[in-house]
């Protein structure tokens, strides 16, 4: 049978696009690193900061980062050139997935090595098709324990849906398991759109995840730690200029200098979110009698010259400064610096109202924790429309990265700076 496989061009492409992503990978985790490093023994030595150690520290940070990527990237490749790496395949089953998945195996961006030997299934199932890939069906079910048993086989992957083939894939696993076969199974019961799927222990049982977006692991708690450091540093940054607008409001207007509004966070949970107060004390009050004048679709209410905004309020929107108190949200944990806007508590009831129409897909934007500035931010506020805010922020969830979140944030600085916060 023909091994399959990626050609020497594409491999050596594709191993050199591994090597830089892991590098530029290990350069980002080492700038955090020293970042956080240098954070804590600036606030615990009480020591002013150098150049020199700044650099020293960022050299070896990335020295040990690189080595050990490189060391795993070499045992890598050491393994991969082994007899031993390359796999001899079947596939049980001949439908649509199951053949798409051959050629996938087949075609030049396979990322394993593979000795696809067939297929397993009825011998008159999808006649053209298994022609048409080159490759034979070998055995049909009834008779793969007497084909496993003249034949040597490394994998077996299961297509069969799992609906109608339950019994047939538990014995074909049952089988693969006391000849110690390795056995996968094709994991999209249910043509999930987004959903990605896995598996793990739980209590000792073996359970499938299915889950949508890519925000978890190890860049999660790097996120969170880059909150509080950034967080931190910026109130003490610009205390001055929230003591200043905290004089200018008390002067204007009567009333708190902080407004607080209970948002809905992350898995619904209420937090009270903190910003200087732009509007009369009496603003929600008021806001029964003006839903007349919303001028955005959905459940949002949103008005441009918004009658219950004082003077101040007016240069403090447009300037984003009524926004700085949220960075106490982000370092208590209640909100991030890059996420989703926290919606109040009225629009999000009225998310209740719009899942008939539209159904529920809303609502997984409520399993991240919010932010300050997303893409909706740098991407046009008032200017989108509601779906559109909802498409950005489901996008910004299900292709979550600490890069991302970089651009995020300095996107968001040419946007304040415009004055597009209003």
């Amino acid at each position: 049978m023909e091994e399959v496989g990626v050609d020497r061009s594409i491999e050596t492409s594709k191993l050199l696009a591994d090597v830089l992503k892991k590098f530029y990978y290990s350069v980002v985790t080492s700038s955090l690193t020293t970042i956080v490093i240098l954070y804590f023994s600036l606030i615990f030595e009480k020591r002013d900061a150098d150049s020199q150690r700044l650099i020293r520290t960022w050299g070896i940070c990335i020295i040990v980062c690189t080595g050990i990527v490189m060391i795993r990237l070499l045992i890598t490749i050491i393994f991969s050139k082994s007899k031993t790496a390359v796999k001899n395949l079947l596939i049980v089953g001949t439908n649509d997935k199951a053949l798409h998945l051959a050629e996938r195996l087949a075609g030049k961006n396979s990322d394993h090595r593979y000795n696809l030997l067939g297929f397993v299934d009825a011998q008159w199932t999808n006649t053209n098709a298994v022609a048409q890939s080159g490759y034979p069906i070998l055995s049909d079910i009834e008779g793969f324990h007497d084909f496993l048993a003249d034949h040597e086989v490394d994998e077996v992957i299961i297509c069969l849906p799992m609906k109608s083939f339950y019994e047939e894939s538990s014995n074909i696993t049952a089988l693969c398991e006391d000849q110690g076969i390795t056995t996968r199974i094709l994991s999209d019961f249910f043509n999930l759109r987004l959903a990605r799927s896995k598996t793990m222990y739980f209590e000792d049982e073996t359970v499938g995840i299915v889950n949508t977006g890519t925000m978890e692991g190890f860049g999660l708690y790097i996120k969170r730690a880059v909150d509080i450091a950034v967080s931190l540093a910026l109130i003490i940054i610009v205390s001055p200029v929230l003591f200043v607008s905290a004089i200018m409001i008390k002067l204007t207007s009567k009333g708190p200098v902080f407004f607080a509004q209970d948002r809905i966070g992350i898995d619904k949970r209420v937090f009270r979110m903190f910003k200087l107060r732009t509007m009369v004390p009496d603003a929600e009050a008021m806001q029964a009698s003006l839903e007349c004048l919303n001028e955005v679709a959905g459940p949002v209410f949103k008005i441009k010259n918004d009658p219950r905004i004082t003077k101040v309020g007016h240069f403090l929107r447009k300037t984003s400064i009524d926004e700085l108190p949220q960075l106490f949200n982000v370092l208590i944990g209640d909100m991030s610096l890059v996420g989703p806007r926290p919606l109040p508590v009225r629009d999000c009831r009225g998310f209740e109202k719009d899942w008939h129409r539209s159904g529920f897909w809303h609502q997984r934007r409520f399993k991240v924790t919010p932010g300050i500035t997303c893409l909706w931010q740098i991407g046009g506020r008032n200017d989108i429309s509601f779906d559109k805010w909802m498409e950005l922020d489901l996008y910004y969830i299900d292709n979550w990265s600490l890069w991302l979140d970089f651009i995020i944030l300095l996107k968001t600085i040419p946007a304040v700076l415009r004055k597009t916060g209003e």
